[in-house]
């Protein structure tokens, strides 16, 4: 799975290096193997973005430059969604940026393991939730679309360590969702909508879906 999330990070335009970042020397000796790269960080991290920030720091990046995080458990996103989000930050001037699909899924839309964020009408956001929002007063019909959140992140390099170093708030507290810290703490998110959905690996179930899709391309 490492191997395919790699590979289709490779192939996003806009960015420079691919690094896999992980506590486990194991995890390294596989990315090694098919020739990739790979920091290895300490295993205290409370969260992936601090896995990131350190990395960052191992790397020696500037603190204009831009990190994306994508998560290793991705491995049938479509690269074009992190060039849309190195886009949206670097063009909505803020330093930090995620992306959302448009959705009109009702399972999804009641499902608290699927984020949701509202935005305001630049595009920054107003809120992220595993509750349903916008509740539809008058019922949910066939046009009636929410945004999904999509767990890709950039941020500028200076701003990913002050986030780091902020302490968590209620609300992330609440609804177990890291980046409500920055929102908590005053600070914007830029929201840029994919042009694709992307499925993560988070159950056996999903795994086992994700098996039978990549099955079914590589025979036709």
């Amino acid at each position: 799975m490492i191997q395919r999330v790699y590979e289709r990070a490779l192939g996003c335009g806009l960015v420079q290096k691919v690094v896999v970042a992980t506590d486990d020397s194991r995890i390294c000796q596989a990315v090694e193997s098919f020739g990739g790269c790979c920091v290895l960080t300490r295993s205290d991290h409370s969260s992936g973005t601090d896995r990131l920030d350190e990395a960052a720091d191992l790397l020696g990046l500037a603190d204009e430059d831009i990190v994306v995080n994508v998560q290793g458990d991705e491995p049938l996103f479509d690269p074009a969604m992190v060039d849309v989000l190195v886009r949206e930050i670097t063009s909505s001037g803020l330093e930090m940026a995620t992306l959302a699909f448009l959705s009109s899924n009702r399972e999804q839309h009641l499902d608290p393991n699927c984020v949701k964020v509202v935005t305001d009408g630049k595009g920054k956001a107003l809120y992220f939730s595993r509750s349903p929002i916008p509740f539809f007063r008058d019922g949910i019909s066939e046009k009636s679309t929410f945004l999904k959140h999509l767990g890709f992140y950039a941020y500028r390099r200076r701003f990913l360590r002050r986030f780091t170093n902020l302490p968590p708030g209620e609300l992330e507290s609440s609804e177990k969702l890291e980046q409500l810290r920055a929102i908590e703490n005053g600070f914007s998110i830029a929201v840029a909508l994919s042009p694709f959905d992307s499925q993560s690996v988070d159950t056996a179930e999903d795994l086992e879906k994700i098996r039978k899709i990549v099955s079914m391309e590589e025979n036709t």
